[in-house]
This record gives structure tokens, C-alpha cells and sequence, in this order.
């Protein structure tokens, strides 16, 4: 005749199989954050802060703050009085080169993402 073992504490009991839909859960977010942070690096940050370059276009205003190794453009209405607010005159694409905007115009160069552009800008007086 045997006799029966003593109940099992709490602590000795085995474990419960983990449930497989937590797991699953886990690696699906760990895909989701890898994808942010990947759309993050390809886009910028810069795009995530507003401080990305502004690639205006022709006939729009711009004003252009900050030093002039690191320049702030942001586009703002041609009325809006601001200081420092210049004309797009015109814009030329895959250069640096400011010198293609002549003597009578202000030129300034920028890169968003792998586009690099210059822009060809005129004062507004102030009014």
C-alpha cells in the first residue's frame, strides 16, 4: 500500500505554459518600434522638429533667421511685414552653387534629404 504525497505548496506546484499570444504580442511591437525608428532615420528628425530645410518655390516668401553657417527659412506670407523676408525669385535644383543666381539677387543653398537646391531670393522692403 503507498501513501499518498502531501499537498504542494503554492511554490512547488509547476508553472502554467505561457500563453503564445503575449510572445507574439511582443515581437510584432518590437517590429512596429524597429519600423519607426528606421522612418525616423530615413526622413530625419530635422522633419520631425520643424527645423528642416524649406525647399520654397518660386513666387513664395521666405524669412531666413539664424547664423549664416546654419540659416533658419521658414515660408510666410508675402504681406506678413516680417523682418529679413525675401522673395523667391527662383529656384535651381542639384547645386550648391550660389553663384548662378547673379550679382542682383541674395542666394542661398540648402539640402532636404538628398535633394540639394538653391534658392534665389530678392528683399521685401519692409512696409
Amino acid at each position: 500500500m503507498t501513501t499518498p504525497s502531501a499537498p504542494q505548496t503554492p511554490e512547488q506546484q509547476p508553472a502554467a505554459p505561457a500563453k503564445k499570444g503575449g510572445a507574439l504580442l511582443k515581437k510584432v511591437g518590437g517590429i512596429v518600434v524597429a519600423i519607426i525608428v528606421a522612418v525616423a532615420v530615413k526622413v530625419g528628425l530635422p522633419h520631425l522638429t520643424g527645423d528642416a530645410p524649406v525647399h520654397a518655390e518660386a513666387g513664395e516668401c521666405v524669412t531666413v533667421t539664424g547664423p549664416d553657417n546654419d540659416p533658419k527659412v521658414d515660408t510666410v506670407d508675402c504681406s506678413s511685414g516680417k523682418p529679413d523676408l525675401f522673395k523667391v525669385v527662383k529656384v535651381i535644383d542639384d547645386t550648391f552653387d550660389v553663384n548662378q543666381c547673379g550679382e542682383q539677387l541674395s542666394a542661398l543653398a540648402q539640402q532636404l534629404n538628398s535633394d540639394k537646391f538653391v534658392l534665389c531670393l530678392e528683399e521685401v522692403a519692409a512696409k
